[in-house]
């Protein structure tokens, strides 16, 4: 049994080919004191920056959220969370409450939309990405993202319930002003946004696939499984992964995704190796490449990448980059080379704080600053992710075709002002889920 005698362990999400369970929600009437208290001794034995953490009296505190916010080393840790049980588990499940779009401020600062999901309200009105949001409700979106001012956001949009309609006055690609009431609702999201092939060469015998995938959650498994059956029958050699809104999600995923890359020949060599605190080194563990149906073995790998680009995203370029030629286009990523266990209290909370790192066949990891573009690029959220001439993508196509990026450079990045539905703690890497009971007192 994992960690010590009181943890028992009700799903295991990775290790090897192990799949999940359903865990059977039973609420056991937990205290948010005795959720503080549980939270407490978990950061003591578990937490990676245990011996870094800021003297605290958790008597001086009510709730495990306040706790956690004291005891983070806040030099390194900008990811622990505690989180409401079922919303984590509806959110790392695919299930989604809202429009289903990021909203995002352009160069020319217009609102645009800067992604959608394909069972979004909007998307069966025809919104896609790029398209202008000229206004919400009669707010002007343009002016609160020049403002930087998430109140005034969410006030336009109304809370996160299904039943909320707004009123959406959009101009489309054409130019054309269209006006849309569309209803919040709860829907499934698509992980992978979209898959397709890019001819590389005239004879077409050169052949890269180009994957846009936004989290590593649930859905995901399947969701690869066909995107890479599509790339085997097209005989991909090379791939554009883009990952510039993945924020990170399952480590199993992650393990997957890379082994689809990397190909058969890596099966059960070291893809990364999650490595805890001096107390926990007996529970360090490696993931292995894995051998899987439809993996491509590919040539080249360019990913591109901004600053919402972390996490597994990041594992996923560390792990390949001893195996196969990885290169990136776009931004400067997130910089999280670190992931969490998860702690089920009561089927009420969910605590995650940063319990391990994440290295690569190498040792190499802690990239905190991010990983540097080899071109810089823009995201160019006027166009759609298919649109052969958006900035970053044709950059990625140009370095496939002649193995070099373009001569032009850009210089003085704004970072970009988006807004997303999802919750901020979806910027994050899970390995297990384990319940602790009773509550430590």
């Amino acid at each position: 049994m994992k960690k010590i005698f009181f943890l028992l362990i009700l799903s295991t999400l990775i290790l090897g080919s192990c799949k999940k369970e359903d865990i059977p929600p039973v609420d056991t009437g937990v205290t948010p004191e005795q959720a503080r208290d549980t939270l407490y001794y978990v950061m003591k034995a578990f937490y990676y920056w245990y011996d870094l953490m800021p003297v605290v009296d958790r008597l001086n505190y009510s709730n495990p959220y306040d706790l956690l916010e004291a005891m983070r080393y806040r030099e390194r840790d900008r990811w622990s969370f505690v989180a409401d049980f079922e919303e984590f588990m509806s959110e790392m499940g695919g299930t989604f409450v809202g429009h289903g779009i990021r909203v995002g401020l352009a160069d020319d600062n217009t609102a645009r939309i800067a992604q959608i999901y394909k069972n979004a309200p909007l998307y069966s009105e025809g919104v896609r990405r790029g398209w202008k949001i000229k206004s919400v409700n009669g707010y002007n979106i343009a002016q609160i993202l020049l403002n930087n001012d998430a109140q005034a956001y969410n006030t336009a949009f109304g809370p996160p319930e299904a039943g909320i309609t707004n009123s959406f006055v959009f101009e489309n690609h054409e130019g054309t002003e269209i006006s849309v009431s569309s209803t919040k609702a709860s829907f499934t999201v698509n992980s992978v946004i979209l898959y397709d092939t890019i001819c590389l060469d005239a004879e077409k015998t050169k052949v890269a696939g180009h994957l846009v995938f936004e989290s590593f959650i649930e859905p995901s498994e399947h969701e690869l499984a066909t995107a890479f059956s599509f790339f085997k029958q097209h005989n991909v050699q090379d791939l554009i992964l883009d990952l510039r809104y993945n924020s990170g999600g399952y480590v199993y995923i992650a393990q997957q995704l890379a082994s689809y890359l990397g190909g058969n020949s890596l099966s059960g060599t070291t893809f990364a190796m999650q490595e805890y605190n001096d107390k926990w080194q007996s529970e360090n563990y490696s993931f292995p490449f894995l051998s899987l149906a439809n993996a491509l073995n590919i040539n080249r790998l360019v990913a591109i990448t901004t600053r919402q680009t972390a996490s597994a995203s990041e594992a996923v370029m560390n792990g390949l980059a001893p195996h196969i030629d990885v290169s990136s286009v776009g931004d400067t990523t997130d910089g999280k080379p670190m992931g969490m266990d998860g702690w089920i209290c009561g089927y009420k909370y969910i605590f995650c704080p940063i319990t391990f790192k994440l290295v690569n066949s190498l040792g190499e990891g802690e990239y905190y600053d991010g990983i540097a573009p080899d071109k810089t690029a823009a995201d160019d959220i006027t166009r759609d992710f298919s649109d052969r001439n958006e900035a970053s993508l044709s950059e990625a196509i140009l370095f496939l075709k002649t193995g070099h990026f373009s001569e032009k450079g850009r210089t003085g990045f704004r970072s970009q002002r988006q807004f997303s539905e999802r919750p901020a703690w979806t910027n994050n890497m899970f390995d297990m889920k384990k319940q602790i009971n009773p509550p430590i007192k």
